[in-house]
């Protein structure tokens, strides 16, 4: 069964999601999870304490938040599966029109992408 993940981009510092919101993901991730979908998933806190290693001409360097110049940061994740691309791509619309519903004067990006199993390309 293929999986994804999901993540939730959005502008950094643009304050704590409305409680309705969180009461509605609540209630989605619960039913997806108990469909089997849902396998794990979670919020991610801002970049002040971010860590990244850049990789450049061969040499590793250590850069640590924050970071002035992120304009969009990834806000959450998910694991899930699916039977097919199709299930998934539905559930990640309902799931953005969540943020829609309760979240409007925000602008969110949903991403879904198929976790690779090995070195061939996503649907074969």
């Amino acid at each position: 069964m293929p999986r994804f993940m999901g993540f939730v981009r959005m502008e950094e510092g643009v304050g704590t999601p409305p409680k309705e919101l969180f009461e509605a993901m609540d209630t989605y991730i619960a039913g997806q999870a108990e469909k089997g979908v849902f396998l794990d998933g979670g919020g991610l806190y801002g970049t002040e304490d971010a860590v990244n290693f850049v990789v450049r001409k061969g040499e590793v360097s250590r850069v640590d938040g924050p970071y002035a110049e992120a304009k969009e940061v990834v806000g959450g994740w998910a694991i899930m599966q699916y039977d097919t691309l199709e299930d998934a791509v539905a559930d990640q619309q309902e799931f953005a029109a969540l943020h829609a519903k309760y979240w409007p004067e925000v602008t969110v990006i949903s991403t879904l992408r198929q976790i690779s199993d090995g070195p061939e390309a996503p649907g074969d």
